[in-house]
């Protein structure tokens, strides 16, 4: 008999178990869109394609590769991972254009809902062995206005030391590095976690096999994912980056910018790291 490790996390493994959340996210099919929305885009989306054809002289051969690449891509289950890594960087830039708070980044396809809840400070769920640098992670979540947000809601999840993320993987607890923690009466808010790894996003899938046709690379840069809420205001979703990282400027899913750049220190207390940033939040109008 073997034992799954998270090494055998494959992009089957990890591309069912992402559309699998995102089925049960409650987002499929929850707002309505008018005909005539559907025929625009639709129609601009065909026709965008077609020009690519005439314009670059695709062949049938080329034609029936891409049939055989689409058909792949829902055989294993990267759907969500195609469009969060190659498109969801634009939805979101049109989505939070408006803001005059913090700036966000895309969700991603691995976020679960309703980690395990507690009070500021606190020690984020993980392995007693985990490896990698201790990360303290501290900051303050407030208005516009300047108003600190008591309570605030900070959903903090990432990838361990070997890129992988719980829940998407094998042979890791299910909460593991991830976890909803409430600020204090200032907003202030302290976590304690493991510094995450760069990663490449699944390679030996539909999206890989894309990657290496292309001649691409499949790296994501170090981040922490978040999710910053506080009643009356817009939910904050984020990732947030460490400077020195060798895709900081290549991310293939083109989600870092620099205002979400952490200033990383050694740590006060002389073990890892630590890193303090704050939030500051839109109110809903």
């Amino acid at each position: 008999m073997t034992t799954e490790t998270p090494a055998d996390a494959t992009a089957a493994k990890s591309g069912n178990a992402a559309t699998d959340s995102f089925r049960n996210s409650g987002k499929l099919g929850s707002i309505a869109t008018s005909t005539e929305r559907v025929n625009m885009l639709a129609s601009k989306l065909v026709k965008a394609a077609n020009d690519i054809i005439l314009e670059e002289r695709v062949s049938y051969d080329e034609f029936n590769a891409l049939k055989a690449w689409l058909i792949k891509v829902g055989d294993d289950g990267e759907w969500p991972l195609f469009l969060d890594v190659w498109l969801e960087h634009s939805v979101e830039e049109v989505a939070t254009d408006h803001r005059e708070g913090n700036k966000g980044s895309i969700e991603g396809p691995y976020y679960v809902p309703e980690a395990p809840s507690q009070n500021t400070p606190a020690t984020i769920s993980m392995r007693e062995d985990e490896k990698g640098t201790n990360l303290l992670f501290q900051g303050q979540v407030r208005s516009t206005d300047g108003s600190a947000l008591k309570n605030a809601k900070i959903e903090l999840w990432h990838a361990d030391e070997e890129g992988f993320y719980s829940q998407f993987a094998p042979g890791i607890p299910e909460w593991n590095l991830r976890g909803t923690f409430i600020a204090d009466e200032e907003g202030n808010f302290q976590i304690n976690t493991m510094q995450p790894a760069p990663y490449q996003i699944p390679t030996d899938g539909a999206c890989g096999q894309l990657i290496v046709a292309a001649g691409w690379h499949a790296w994501r840069p170090a981040h922490l994912h978040l999710k910053v809420s506080a009643e009356g205001h817009e939910l904050l979703t984020a990732q947030l980056y460490f400077p020195g990282d060798a895709h900081n400027d290549d991310d293939i899913a083109t989600a870092v910018k620099p205002e979400l750049m952490l200033d990383v220190h050694p740590a006060a207390s002389g073990n890892g790291k630590q890193v303090t940033y704050d939030f500051v939040l839109d109110p809903v109008k």
